[in-house]
């Protein structure tokens, strides 16, 4: 299999990374900066899963249609941040070829309206991933805490396609935690709605969980977490209650320090993807008729940041 990994920042980084680490086809697709860093020093993983020094093969924009016409390219995969989604797509599109599929791993749905229009949805597969990764300044993948796993499968159709046991089977020669899911658009909703209840809830009152709850804010996080759920079963994909037990329990524990990532990009005065998972679960809400006044005045939240911001 030969994949093309858009980017060589925190999650690109890692996951390309490893795929590279077991000698799986990967070509890693970045601006010229993060060529000469590459060249310099290679492709750096510090890891408590092991750190690593790789060189990797890298292409510059010009170079992809190229490489692509030479040898077609069967999967790229997508980690770009909501916000660059648009510039991400038109990037990845001369790698495209007649059986490339595309694996998104964003946070969120809104992004698949895109690729759909753009690659035709029977090209792009449902994926997520579980992971805190970050590049430093140095060029660094620093990798944070032991969790780095990936979920993929197909949207439609054939529950157990050649091109995902393919992938499979490229993540298990690499070592990497994978699942095959027959239900992605279920587990895509599950970690939707937990972690737009999780960013709305943290950024909102700027504080974790644990803080949260201890200003007897469990029943507002209990209830901006039903406002999740609601909209969830409104699509035809209920949250099971398992997992509704397991994403409450996180989303109300005491003392516990779990914030949003959005958070953390928020207090360093960064671009935020509040239109992407906040935003897009309210409009999903509002075409329900759906009351989500609690998702209503996150939005309004993060809507403020970034005009301040700018």
């Amino acid at each position: 299999m030969r994949v093309l990994i858009l980017g060589a920042g925190g999650t690109g980084g890692y996951f390309g990374g490893r795929l590279a680490q077991a000698a799986v086809d990967v070509t890693f697709l970045v601006r010229p900066a993060r060529a000469a860093q590459l060249d310099a020093g290679g492709l750096v993983i510090r890891s408590p899963l092991g750190d690593a020094q790789l060189a990797v093969r890298h292409l510059v924009a010009g170079q992809l249609a190229a490489a692509a016409a030479a040898e077609p390219f069967d999967l790229v995969l997508l980690s770009c941040k909501a916000y660059d989604l648009d510039s991400s797509i038109e990037a990845i599109a001369p790698a495209m070829g007649e059986h490339t599929a595309v694996l998104p791993i964003l946070n969120g749905l809104r992004h698949f309206e895109a690729l759909d229009r753009r690659f035709g949805a029977e090209r792009v597969l449902g994926g997520l991933c579980f992971i805190s990764a970050a590049k430093t300044a140095g060029g660094e993948v620093l990798h944070m805490g032991k969790p780095a796993s990936i979920t993929f499968g197909e949207r439609a159709g054939e529950v157990h396609s050649a091109r995902c046991r393919a992938i499979a089977a490229a993540f298990a020669r690499a070592g990497v935690e994978h699942r095959h899911s027959t239900r992605i658009l279920e587990d895509l909703w599950i970690k939707y709605s937990f972690l737009t209840a999780l960013a709305a809830a943290t950024c909102l009152m700027r504080a974790s969980v644990g803080t949260i709850v201890a200003a007897d804010g469990r029943d507002f996080i209990e209830r901006l977490y039903g406002e999740c759920t609601a909209v969830a079963a409104d699509a035809g994909w209920p949250i099971p209650a398992p997992a509704q037990d397991d994403a409450l329990g996180m989303l109300t524990r005491a003392g516990s320090p779990v914030t949003a990532s959005m958070l953390r990009d928020l207090e360093s005065g960064q671009r935020i993807e509040g239109e992407h998972i906040v935003g897009d679960m309210l409009r999903r809400a509002r075409a329900a008729g759906q009351d989500a006044r609690l998702l209503s005045i996150a939005l309004c939240h993060l809507r403020a940041y970034e005009l301040r911001r700018k």
